[in-house]
């Protein structure tokens, strides 16, 4: 187990959240995600790390899997000219995560508050929500309500609710 996973469910429990882990070959998209959807009986979420154009500031976007992402909707709603993908470096740097593992638990490890986190208004009427812990080689199902007053409230992020 890797460094940074070992430290994400240190955290879990210090916060008394129950989850269930799946252990899984690497997992890249969201369509390589369907065998496991199955397995836990709903979709796992879309996690997109953005930036604005130059690079300047960033964002950590939590959907609907099945949704597709608009970057005008967004960009608009988030008072951002225009919305890119973020690099690899950035995310390492801020989150601690690699492409095909990014995750809202990689903000337990933005210390310096660099990177906002937006969910879609569709994810906070799910009662469960599943995501990768920082690896993309392992998937946890927490109660939607412990991410949202448990673990963002720990890492001292605000929640920007968007439309997708």
């Amino acid at each position: 187990m890797q460094e940074i996973e070992q430290k994400v469910y240190q955290i879990l429990q210090q916060l008394n959240i129950c989850y269930i882990k799946y252990d899984h070959e690497p997992l890249y998209t969201i369509e390589g995600a369907k065998a496991l959807d199955e397995k836990m009986g709903f979709p796992i979420c879309k996690n997109l790390f953005l930036s604005a154009k130059h690079q300047t500031e960033f964002y950590l976007l939590f959907m609907e899997g099945q949704k597709k992402f608009h970057t005008a909707k967004v960009s608009k709603q988030v008072g951002t000219p225009r919305m890119t993908f973020a690099g690899e470096e950035p995310m390492w740097e801020y989150l601690k995560i690699r492409p095909g593992a990014v995750s809202p638990l990689g903000l337990l490890f933005d210390t310096e508050k660099k990177v906002h986190f937006l969910i879609d208004e569709g994810v906070l009427s799910m009662e469960k929500v599943a995501m990768h812990p920082c690896v993309n080689t392992a998937t946890i199902v927490m109660d939607t309500k412990d991410l949202l007053e448990k673990v963002l409230p720990y890492c001292q992020h605000e929640i920007k609710v968007v439309s997708i």
